[in-house]
């Protein structure tokens, strides 16, 4: 910065803006900017290389799995036991969701508990946050089982309804000496191979940042939306029917229509059982949500009605006496690790894309908010290699795509869990079902399944009762809400996240292409200037008026920028020059003159003043109500080169009519753009294109200038050379 003062005693042009009523002469600042930093792209690229080869082989793995950094620094004597219990309550809440979430997906029930079991190994390796619960989640597995089901019927297998428990013992993929469960299976680890290379891809290239372009909204209507269509595809096991799977548009109708159509076909036997197994299962888990801060730990509600309703129905005979649906044999210990399907990869890769995006976002989303809770970092690219490695090691033993599931990450949290020993408990209770108990559940019926997986939707179905107040909040969050939840349910949950994501972009186009503009009046005795339509007892300024545009001047608002300008100020230009013939000479000024258009795009004066008479010699520019113009550009991030036309445009237009336009409160790179489009005129021009650094000098500067001019234009007009004594163009 440099300091220079002022020699003359009496006020300078170059300090006349600067000066308040019985001042003296302030000192001179200009503000002299630092020297440019940024790096080009390929410079950028370059130095993070070089800093990746600079890393050691260990550093590089200490990066790649964070358990070598905290798995030394594990205390047993004061995190063991919180990671024991609650990786024992998330293992036993996982046994039921795994199972009934293989419906969900069109698998087998085993395949559900290999994909708890392995993924939550991985992540407790490869993950930075100590909270977050990986495993089968709902919408993932619904997205699962309509690319499941699609490729069934394209291979011929059409959608039989076939028992669960029907495992093939061929390892080889695809169609031949292979049944629908081994074909359906071979789809679902192809389809997450795809998933976590993707999610993998994304960490290696630092493109977390990509999951902030699923807002809130967006995301809550998604989870709401696709919590009806799960609903709905699981009403036919709480039924009993036997009704086909309908994938596509207009899947959520048809199969309520397929309902309703065979109701009288319902198995009575499952209905009630669901009905029992709803009255006892709801009631409890909201009494444990609502007593959670006096209990330990929330009673196991699901897993006890899932031990007894197998019990009952095992020894009352529910599949040979009323013709009950049941899981039928789940077989015990691991598979001989298989190699994705590469002739399913041109088929799946736009199906895995969704997935991918879905379960990285609600992994970095879980992970951040509790990190942030707990007080450590999370690193969003890590974490979207750690649940990359969830979905692509896992492919290789039998499993489907995975992301952290909201309810498993709260039980866990509220239970006491201090790192991801948890998840490696968790996959220890897995295990022993897997050896041993997993032939127990023969007898289980379908419908409790059904019921298991309806209930754990609870939390998207609240969010139903958000909209109301989020209305009141913001409109546009809850069109984006209603859009993506209706689309996601009517159409399909793919599309419903495309067109979520669209419509969202979109309503930030249209908040920026009509944004909010005011002019702005005079706290009383301070230098503070704020909206008059939103403030009582604001002054104004004789003669002078202060416009803002609330957001940044681009290519797609230009026009609503002018024509709300004209609006608040009251005066166009355009028109008013146009109404008055006699300005055509100021127009078409003498060679060498420098009152022209300063641009070739300002040619809106000239063809409105084409028809007009050639002017008397003794012409003026029409009188308005202001003789200054102020444009607050407090709220603009950046111009494109459209907004500085139309800026330049401006101050041309309202200069041909006798009113000075002053640009205020302008950031760095909007000063930095004004300097290298020109706005600041040529030397030997008139009127001073000024930037303020506050409303406050731009209006006395406004003031001391009409004041100078009206006594002696000429004398008054400051001397180009010294114009930018606020901002140095």
């Amino acid at each position: 910065m440099e300091d220079t003062s002022s020699q003359e005693p009496a006020p300078s042009k170059s300090t006349l803006g600067s000066l308040r009523p019985h001042e003296a002469p302030a000192t001179f600042i200009s503000l002299e900017e630092q020297e440019p930093t940024a790096s080009s792209p390929g410079e950028l690229i370059l130095q993070k290389a070089r800093g990746a080869c600079r890393c050691s082989p260990g550093a590089s793995l200490r990066r790649l799995l964070p358990v070598l950094v905290w798995l030394p620094r594990y205390s047993p004597r004061t995190q063991l036991l919180g990671d024991v219990v609650s990786g024992l309550l998330v293992g036993v809440v996982a046994i039921p969701q795994s199972i009934s979430y293989s419906l969900l997906a069109n698998q087998d029930p085993i395949y559900g508990i290999y994909t708890n079991f392995f993924c939550n190994i991985i992540y407790a390796a490869a993950a930075t946050s100590r909270h977050a619960s990986v495993g089968s989640f709902g919408v993932l597995c619904l997205m699962v089982g309509q690319s499941v089901t699609r490729h069934l019927q394209l291979a011929g297998y059409g959608d039989s309804s076939a028992a669960l428990g029907d495992n093939s013992s061929s390892p080889r993929n695809g169609t031949q000496l292979c049944d629908r469960s081994c074909y359906a299976i071979t789809v679902a680890l192809s389809l997450s191979f795809l998933v976590g290379l993707y999610q993998i891809l994304l960490g290696v290239l630092q493109m977390g940042f990509v999951a902030v372009y699923l807002s809130e909204p967006l995301l809550g209507g998604f989870v709401a939306g696709s919590s009806l269509t799960i609903i709905t595809s699981q009403m036919k096991y709480l039924l009993g029917l036997k009704i086909p799977r309908h994938e596509g548009v207009g899947s959520f109708i048809l199969t309520w229509v397929d309902l309703f159509r065979h109701i009288h076909d319902t198995n009575i036997c499952d209905l009630l059982t669901s009905l029992v197994a709803l009255a006892i299962i709801v009631p409890v888990k909201e009494l444990n949500e609502r007593y959670k801060e006096r209990m330990k730990a929330p009673f196991p509600i699901e897993l006890l009605v899932v031990i007894v309703a197998t019990v009952v129905s095992h020894y009352f005979d529910f599949e040979q006496r009323y013709k009950a649906a049941v899981c039928g044999d789940i077989p015990t210990g691991f598979r001989k690790p298989t190699v994705p399907d590469i002739s399913l990869f041109p088929s799946l890769a736009l199906d895995a894309l969704p997935i991918a995006v879905i379960g990285f976002a609600m992994t970095v989303s879980l992970a951040e908010i509790f990190g942030k809770k707990h007080g450590y970092a999370v690193s969003a690219n890590q974490e979207m290699i750690a649940i990359g490695m969830c979905n692509l090691i896992p492919s290789f033993f039998y499993c489907f795509a995975s992301s952290a599931a909201l309810t498993k990450t709260l039980l866990k949290e509220s239970t006491g869990s201090q790192t991801q020993v948890s998840g490696l408990v968790t996959s220890l209770v897995l295990l022993l079902v897997l050896l041993w108990i997993s032939p127990l559940f023969y007898s289980l019926q379908t419908s409790i399944l059904g019921v298991v997986t309806i209930v754990n939707l609870r939390g998207g179905l609240r969010k139903f009762r958000d909209t109301p107040r989020m209305w009141q909040l913001s409109k546009l969050d809850t069109v984006v809400w209603w859009t993506t939840m209706l689309c996601s349910t009517l159409v399909t949950t793919e599309i419903g996240l495309l067109v979520g994501v669209c419509f969202a972009l979109l309503c930030i186009i249209f908040r920026t292409q009509r944004p909010r503009a005011t002019l702005l009046g005079k706290v009383s005795d301070r230098e503070i200037y704020e909206d008059q339509a939103a403030y009582k007892q604001l002054s104004s300024i004789a003669n002078v008026k202060i416009f803002r545009f609330e957001c940044s001047l681009y290519y797609a608002n230009k026009d609503y920028f002018k024509a709300v300008l004209y609006q608040k100020t009251g005066v166009n230009p355009v028109l008013l020059a146009a109404s008055h013939p006699q300005l055509r000479a100021q127009a078409n000024p003498e060679p060498g003159s420098s009152r022209g258009c300063r641009a070739p795009g300002f040619g809106c004066l000239k063809r409105a003043r084409r028809k007009a008479e050639q002017p008397p010699g003794d012409a003026c520019p029409p009188s308005t109500d202001m003789h200054t113009l102020i444009l607050d550009c407090g709220a603009m991030q950046f111009i494109d080169t459209v907004g500085l036309s139309v800026l330049k445009e401006t101050h041309h237009d309202y200069e041909e009519v006798g009113v000075q336009v002053l640009l205020a409160n302008c950031n760095p790179s909007i000063r930095q753009r004004l300097r290298e489009g020109g706005w600041a005129g040529q030397a030997g021009s008139a009127g001073g294109q000024l930037a303020f650094h506050s409303i406050h000098d731009a209006v006395q500067f406004a003031e001391r200038w009409h004041r100078g001019q009206s006594k002696d234009k000429q004398a008054a007009l400051p001397d180009p050379e010294e114009q930018n004594f606020q901002v140095s163009l």
